[in-house]
């Protein structure tokens, strides 16, 4: 007779699902807020899971948070959305390569009114200037994200200097881009934001689209699967292939092809 532990012992090992065997092929991968909020990712994973049997589990910070962890090799792969800090991250033995995987752009919002008038603005140093001048609220997410990194790059090339007006009517927070909407819906100020996140952001109460174009605004997003020789721990060969299929036609494919209202997201930079 099988005793009463041996029983439980094979109801544990055959009926609940164990940590060392459910789940046990997956991959982390560092990314951004954007690629999360903008469900890109609940689209496109369940096609590569579906192709190799990997599940692909991911941290969606800013930009600097996603390479600090990738940095400490709390990630398999890293997809973010500032070039500099990505070559910077390969150059320094982290990651194998960066692969420009696709783009989109980024967009100036604010109030419908539009007080400060950026409608009008010719270029996006003009639109910056207005804000300014003008004393328009203004959210900054000041939080080391892509898209803050951006925004530092676009105020310094029209030479302008907004942190020295920290708290008046720069308001910098800190915060993620659902926050930096959430305070500029509440307080009718513009700000710097991803196209992806805007079509996806449900909240727009008085706020509106304003200011487009340009190739300072062109958002550029980049992947890279992470060293083995840096970070012995990380599932280099599952990284490569997850970094691969996302360069593939079926992936690239599966990127064009996702879509809010309608409207494409995320546009391939390979195929």
């Amino acid at each position: 007779m099988i005793s009463e532990l041996l029983k439980f012992v094979l109801f544990l090992v055959f009926l609940l699902p164990s940590p060392l065997i459910a789940g046990a092929k997956f991959i982390t991968v560092a990314s951004t807020t954007s690629t999360q909020n903008s469900g890109l990712f609940d689209a496109i994973l369940p096609i590569f899971s579906r192709h190799t049997g990997i599940e692909v589990r991911v941290i969606a910070v800013g930009t600097g948070a996603a390479i600090r962890l990738a940095r400490n090799g709390d990630a398999d792969v890293l997809l973010v959305h500032h070039k500099a800090s990505e070559e910077k991250f390969v150059a320094d033995g982290h990651g194998l390569y960066r692969l420009p995987l696709m783009y989109n752009d980024f967009v100036l919002i604010g109030p419908k009114s539009d007080p400060a008038e950026i409608r009008k603005s010719p270029n996006v140093s003009n639109a910056l200037t207005r804000i300014m001048t003008r004393k328009a609220l203004f959210v900054s997410r000041a939080d080391d994200s892509g898209t803050y990194k951006r925004e530092v790059e676009l105020w310094r090339a029209a030479q302008l200097f907004p942190k020295r007006h920290s708290g008046t009517w720069y308001r910098e927070i800190g915060a993620g881009m659902g926050a930096a909407l959430n305070m500029a819906a509440a307080q009718n100020a513009y700000l710097l934001c991803d196209r992806s996140t805007w079509l996806s952001y449900a909240n727009r109460q008085s706020l509106a689209l304003l200011f487009v174009g340009g190739e300072s605004l062109r958002n550029v997003y980049g992947v890279i699967p992470l060293a083995k020789s840096r970070h012995p721990h990380v599932k280099q060969a599952m990284a490569e292939e997850f970094v691969k299929w996302l360069g593939s036609t079926t992936g690239q494919a599966a990127i064009a092809a996702y879509r809010i209202d309608g409207e494409q997201l995320f546009f391939p930079l390979i195929h």
